[in-house]
């Protein structure tokens, strides 16, 4: 399932390349907050993963919701937590 909802939301990500050689920024739309910039693209890929995921556990941590991407969700029991 998580795996699964980090794939859905990478797969919507968009990039742009920064003016003045400054690299490249990255973001998920739907998600606010979870953003990347780096000097490459493939650096801003595997930052925007890691803040995906930080993301995603800071969400679970306060309660607040994680919206679906592409017919997927994270499930969550609350009251087996």
């Amino acid at each position: 399932m998580l795996t699964e909802y980090i794939h859905a939301a990478l797969a919507t990500a968009t990039y742009e390349i920064l003016p003045d050689n400054e690299g490249f920024y990255g973001k998920v739309p739907k998600l606010r907050g979870v953003w990347a910039n780096a000097n490459t693209l493939e650096k801003c890929r595997e930052e925007l993963r890691e803040v995906l995921e930080e993301w995603i556990i800071l969400s679970l941590k306060t309660g607040k919701p994680i919206p679906e991407i592409h017919g997927v969700n994270i499930d969550v029991d609350q009251e087996a937590a």
